[in-house]
């Protein structure tokens, strides 16, 4: 018997193929985690401006504070349903710096700040995580609308309403993008492919994320998949797929950046999955970290959290100082304050309001109820 052409021994070697995807998939990399540049190219490339880099400083700051005082109030009973975002600071608040207000960002509920420094008012974060009504008000102080949806609960959902959204967009030729975020446990999910099948099908205005944190809730990225990396799954549906260090807020700038420019110019979505790590439980919905991991690896990855690098790379700069820091996070934390108050004082929700906002035009039975809860002034 002869010997197969070297084509079709090539087909036919399997295990050089998951060999290939292992390679297939570097990640972008431009500030180590010593905070030291290490392609200056790049740096360039992504254009960032002194005034810029505190920005994003700032962003990752609010959003750090952010997930400090939420988990204490939901400690305290204050707060409902809360997804710590600690180690997500570069994946988040970096990427989310690159697009703008005409942007609409598609998020999932670890994604409040992503929804914040787009101009929602913190006291209407704190009201959705406690179901009220006004917690799915995306509009700013002064009334403004926000482009944003609610957060996504679905795992992965979010990334079909991205996908109609930016079809809109491109058939509107807007110059903007729907941008979605998700978990790697969100890759797991029909709708994540789904989403981005129907975009990418259509070359719709898309950006999607992937944020690989290591877990989806207690099961760990090496059991969800066997693929080597979670962006394989965007060349199923014909998308750019790249894998970005998710602790580099220059390097998630930049990917989330050259992504933008690329779907807005026609060419279609993008998929972008983030290394990084969730330093803290799932949820303070009970989740208990070391029942799933170990206290060494946690402390291992805080030596690598995102905000280190920044401001070792700030401070080195000239542009960033410890008094700086401090003054800013008093400045944040006196704003908090300020946004609990006011969701304090907000009218607690009656059961008739919950029938009334049901539907847009309650129907006979629901008008009934509604009239019998309000004569009892519930």
């Amino acid at each position: 018997m002869s010997d197969l052409t070297a084509t079709n021994q090539q087909i036919l070697d399997f295990q050089a193929q998951l060999e290939a995807q292992d390679t297939s998939f570097p990640m972008l990399s431009v500030l180590n985690n010593d905070g030291q540049i290490v392609d200056e190219e790049a740096l360039k490339r992504a254009d960032l401006s002194d005034e810029d880099l505190v920005n994003i400083i700032k962003r990752m700051l609010l959003s750090r504070q952010l997930d400090i005082r939420s988990t204490k109030l939901a400690k305290q009973g204050r707060f409902g349903f809360f997804a710590p975002t600690a180690g997500q600071e570069a994946s988040q608040m970096a990427s989310s710096y690159a697009f703008n207000d005409d942007d609409w960002l598609m998020p999932g509920y670890r994604d409040i700040p992503e929804i914040v420094v787009k101009g929602w008012p913190i006291w209407k974060a704190i009201l959705w995580s406690r179901g009220h009504v006004l917690g799915n008000e995306f509009t700013t102080e002064e009334g403004k609308p926000v482009n944003a949806w609610m957060p996504q609960i679905i795992i992965g959902a979010q990334y079909v309403e991205a996908a109609g959204i930016a079809l809109g967009l491109k058939k509107r030729n807007k110059d903007a993008v729907a941008y979605a975020y998700t978990g790697d446990g969100g890759t797991s999910q029909g709708d994540f492919y789904e989403g981005m099948n129907f975009a990418g099908a259509y070359k719709a205005n898309a950006v999607f994320f992937a944020q690989n944190n290591g877990y989806a809730i207690s099961t760990p990225r090496s059991l969800q998949t066997a693929a080597t990396h979670l962006a394989a799954k965007g060349w199923a549906a014909g998308l750019p797929s790249i894998v970005v260090d998710g602790n580099d807020p220059i390097a998630v700038y930049l990917a989330a950046k050259e992504a933008r420019a690329w779907a807005t110019s026609g060419k279609g979505p993008v998929f972008i999955e983030t290394l990084t790590d969730r330093l803290e439980p799932h949820s303070t919905a009970g989740d208990d970290p070391l029942r799933y991991r170990k206290q060494a690896d946690i402390d291992a990855w805080w030596q690598k959290e995102p905000l280190i690098r920044m401001r070792k790379f700030m401070t080195e700069k000239g542009i960033w100082s410890e008094e700086q820091e401090s003054a800013y996070i008093d400045e944040v934390n006196a704003l908090i304050d300020e946004q609990i108050k006011i969701a304090d004082k907000v009218d607690k929700q009656k059961i008739s309001n919950f029938i009334k906002h049901t539907l847009e035009v309650p129907g006979q039975a629901m008008t009934e109820q509604i009239s019998k809860f309000e004569s009892e002034g519930k």
